[in-house]
C-alpha cells in the first residue's frame, strides 16, 4: 500500500471515531493519493453538531484539509449522515485536484514569455 509514507490525520469534534471509522476515511483518501503523488498531509475533521432550536436536524461536517506544494485544498461538507458527508468531501477534493493537475497541464502545453519591468544588460552568448 502506498499510504504508509503519506500522513492521513483523522480527528472528531463532538463524537467518537471508532476503528471502522477511520479505516474508511483511509481507504477513501487512497484514492486521492493514487491521481496526486506530491500531497504532503491529508487532514480530515469529523463534527457532529447539534443545531438545537435552529430547526434543523442535527447534522455531520467532515472537513478536509490537503497540505500540498502551493496552496492548501481545503473542502466542508455538511448532511445529516456522516458516511455521506465523508464521500462528498473526498469527491470534492477529488474535483479539485483534477482540476489543479489539468490547469498545470494547460500551463506546461501553453508558456507565455514574461515581461520584467527592469531594464536589463544584453549580454553576448559566446
Amino acid at each position: 500500500m502506498r499510504m504508509n509514507n503519506k500522513e492521513v490525520i483523522i480527528s472528531g469534534l463532538h463524537m467518537e471515531l471508532t476503528e471502522a471509522l477511520k479505516t474508511l476515511v483511509h481507504e477513501k483518501a487512497d484514492k486521492l493519493f493514487q491521481h496526486e503523488e506530491r500531497i504532503i498531509r491529508l487532514r480530515v475533521e469529523l463534527e457532529y453538531n447539534q443545531n438545537k432550536g435552529n430547526g434543523k436536524a442535527e447534522e455531520f461536517i467532515a472537513k478536509g484539509h490537503i497540505e500540498i506544494n502551493g496552496a492548501p485544498m481545503i473542502v466542508s461538507v455538511a448532511s445529516d449522515d456522516l458516511y455521506k458527508s465523508v464521500d462528498q468531501m473526498i469527491d470534492k477534493l477529488d474535483r479539485k485536484l483534477r482540476r489543479r493537475s489539468r490547469l498545470n497541464r494547460v500551463k506546461r502545453k501553453h508558456p507565455h514569455g514574461v515581461e520584467i519591468p527592469a531594464d536589463l544588460p544584453k549580454v553576448n552568448a559566446a
